[in-house]
């Protein structure tokens, strides 16, 4: 056991009424993009709950770093090593979470909010924005996008920053 190291993960969370979608992962949400991650790494912090923002493009990078070894030149990823040797908080400003199965959305993770942005709504009547703070509102049960268009604003700006870096 001491000389294992273990990383287990899951590909995407399941929507189990949030926003009326049930067992489905078909929105771009906190709840069906959160993926759970549990790495046992020797010489690795202990009992640390890590709630930065990681992509799953970060994890290769990470392991890379905590083999000593140099991340290829052309990854996206992150690494986030030094989280795990010593709870570092290591974390991206934000990050954009999709979802093109059932709807068509995009939206922000940022500090305790989630702004969701729908292209298509697989006939679900979403809105075209909505807004969570997902710290008060784990569940996403209150759309608050009316009482703080500035945060939407903020949201918007993010979303767009993201496609142009992606696309340069």
């Amino acid at each position: 056991y001491d000389d294992v190291c273990f990383i287990i993960s899951s590909d995407h969370g399941e929507n189990i009424g949030e926003l009326n979608s049930y067992a489905e992962h078909s929105t771009a949400d906190n709840i069906t993009c959160r993926i759970p991650m549990i790495i046992k790494w020797n010489g690795g912090q202990a009992g640390l709950v890590d709630n930065e923002f990681h992509y799953n493009v970060d994890l290769c990078p990470t392991i890379a770093d905590l083999f000593g070894l140099e991340p290829a030149k052309n990854w996206d990823g992150t690494s986030y090593a030094d989280t795990i040797r010593d709870g570092t908080p290591i974390s991206r400003e934000y990050v954009v979470l999709s979802q093109m199965a059932h709807f068509c959305q995009r939206s922000v993770r940022f500090g305790d909010w989630l702004y969701m942005r729908t292209y298509h709504d697989g006939y679900h009547n979403f809105p075209k924005e909505m807004l969570y703070n997902v710290a008060d509102d784990y569940y996403e049960t209150t759309n608050v996008a009316a009482e703080h268009p500035d945060i939407c604003d903020r949201a918007s700006h993010l979303l767009l920053d993201w496609f142009d870096e992606q696309m340069m």
